[in-house]
C-alpha cells in the first residue's frame, strides 16, 4: 500500500488474480484503480454494477514510477479495452506518500499525471465529498485525492450496510472506518488525522516488520526482547498459522530468501537472537501465533477507540475487507459481532471462492469502479474532457459537504 523497505530490485510479477472469472461486461465498462505504494488492484465493472474481473500487480512506487507504466502495461495486456480512447477509468490512490516524491501534494501531481497521460481523457479521480476530479484540478485540489481509497470503500458500503464497522486490513496497513445511519462517520479526513484517530494503524499481514508489532514477545514461557533489525515481516508469521493465501504473497521476503515455512522459522528466530534449531516446528509454529495475537490485539485496541466514539457501534457487525480480513473476522468473534464479507456485499457468494477472494482483497479499486459506473448509469458523471465533475446524487454534494471525511 505504502512505502517499505527491500533489498533488490524485482520485477512485478504477473497479475494475481482468479483462473476463470466471470464473462466481461458487454460494453462501457468502468476500470476501478487502486494505486498503492506497494500494489496497483484494478477492477472492471458494467453500468450496472455487475463486477467482470479484478487484479493486482505488485508496484515498489517507491522505486520509481516505471514501476507503474509497467503495472499499466499490465493492465492493457490483460484488458485491451482499457487502452482505448473511450475507455473510462476511476482512480483512487495512496502511492502520493512513498518516498520517491519530496511531498504529498507532488505524488498526487505526478501520479494523476502519469494516468491521465496513459489512460486517456475519460480518467477521473476520486476526491471524496468533492465528487470526481479530472487531472487538472488534482494539482489545486490534491488533498482530497490523496489517500483517499479508505473513502471510496466506505462510501460504498455504507449504501449496503447503514451501521457497521469496516475493517480492510491489507498487507501493510488497516483501515477501521465507522459507518452510522449510512453515513461514513470517520473523525480524520487525513493519514495524519486517522493514525491519531486510531482510524489508520500501520498493521499488515504481508509487509509490516516484526519489529514494529512488539518490542518484547514471549517464547517457550519467557518474555524476551525483539531486535529492532528488518529480519522479519508479518507474511513469515502468517505462513506458519497456515493463513496467508500464497497468491498475495507478492513481495520479496526480508532477506530475499525463499518464501517456504523453513525459511520463516529461521526468519522468526532471528527476531530472538536463536536459530530454527534451536526449537521444534511446533515451538515455532506456537511462536508465530503468539505474534498474530500481539498484531491482533493492536488492531483490536485501535477498533475499540474508534467504536467508542460511536455507542450505536457496540455490536455492529464488521464488515471484513483485504487480504488480512481474516484478522477482520477473528476479531468480531472474539467481540461477540456478527462478520460481512465484503465480497458478499459485492454480490459474489462463497462458491465464486478465488474471484469473491480477489474481491474483497481490491475492495477500493471494487468500490471506485462501482461507484463510477452507478454514477455513469446516472449519467451524473459527463465526457468532458478536463473539468471537475461530480459523482453525487441529487442532495448528496450538500450532506456530503457536512461530513467529516471531506
Amino acid at each position: 500500500m505504502r512505502r517499505g523497505i527491500v533489498k533488490a530490485r524485482r520485477e512485478a510479477p504477473p497479475a494475481q488474480t482468479p483462473a476463470s472469472p466471470p464473462a466481461t461486461a458487454p460494453e462501457s465498462p468502468v476500470f476501478g484503480w487502486d494505486v498503492g505504494g506497494a500494489h496497483v488492484k484494478v477492477s472492471v465493472a458494467a453500468r450496472s454494477g455487475a463486477l467482470a474481473d479484478v487484479a493486482q500487480w505488485a508496484c515498489p512506487l517507491w522505486q520509481g514510477l516505471a514501476h507503474l507504466e509497467r503495472a499499466i502495461d499490465l493492465v492493457f495486456e490483460r484488458w485491451p479495452a482499457a487502452r482505448e480512447a473511450g475507455a473510462r477509468h476511476a482512480i483512487t490512490m495512496t502511492g502520493e506518500m512513498v518516498d520517491l516524491f519530496p511531498s504529498r501534494a507532488e505524488g498526487v501531481r505526478a501520479l494523476t499525471r502519469t494516468l491521465a497521460q496513459r489512460l486517456g481523457p475519460r480518467t477521473l479521480f476520486f476526491a471524496g465529498a468533492a465528487g470526481w476530479l479530472a487531472r487538472s484540478a488534482c494539482a489545486d485540489g490534491w488533498r482530497k485525492v490523496a489517500s483517499a481509497n479508505w473513502l471510496a470503500t466506505a462510501q460504498w458500503v455504507a449504501t449496503r450496510m447503514p451501521e457497521c464497522v469496516l475493517v480492510d486490513i491489507g498487507s501493510t496497513t488497516t483501515d477501521i472506518i465507522p459507518v452510522v445511519e449510512g453515513r461514513v462517520a470517520a473523525r480524520g479526513s487525513n493519514d495524519a488525522a486517522r493514525l491519531a484517530s486510531g482510524e489508520l494503524v500501520y498493521q499488515g499481514v504481508v509487509r509490516t516488520p516484526l519489529c514494529g508489532i512488539a518490542h518484547r514477545i514471549a517464547f517457550r514461557g519467557e518474555t524476551t526482547g525483539v531486535m529492532n533489525e528488518w529480519f522479519a515481516t508479518s507474511a513469515d508469521v502468517y505462513r506458519l498459522t497456515g493463513e496467508l493465501w500464497a497468491p498475495h504473497d507478492q513481495h520479496p521476503s526480508a532477506d530475499n530468501g525463499p518464501k517456504t515455512e523453513a525459511a520463516s522459522r529461521e526468519r522468526l528466530a532471528r527476531m530472538i537472537g536463536r536459530d530454527a534449531a534451536d526449537a521444534s516446528d511446533a515451538d515455532w509454529r506456537r511462536f508465530a501465533q503468539t505474534w498474530r495475537s500481539e498484531q491482533l490485539r493492536t488492531i483490536g485496541a485501535n477498533l475499540a477507540r474508534v467504536c467508542a466514539a460511536h455507542p450505536s457501534l457496540a455490536t455492529a457487525p464488521l464488515v471484513g475487507a483485504g487480504c488480512g480480513r481474516f484478522l477482520a473476522a477473528a476479531l468480531a468473534r472474539q467481540d461477540a459481532r456478527s462478520y460481512i464479507d465484503f465480497a458478499m456485499l459485492a454480490g459474489l457468494p462463497r462458491r465464486d471462492g478465488e474471484f469473491a477472494e480477489w474481491v474483497a482483497t481490491c475492495a477500493p479499486s471494487v468500490a471506485v469502479a462501482l461507484l463510477a459506473a452507478s454514477a455513469a448509469a446516472s449519467e451524473v458523471v459527463p465526457d468532458a474532457k478536463d473539468q471537475a465533475v461530480s459523482a453525487a446524487g441529487p442532495g448528496e454534494a450538500e450532506r456530503g459537504a457536512g461530513r467529516r471525511v471531506a
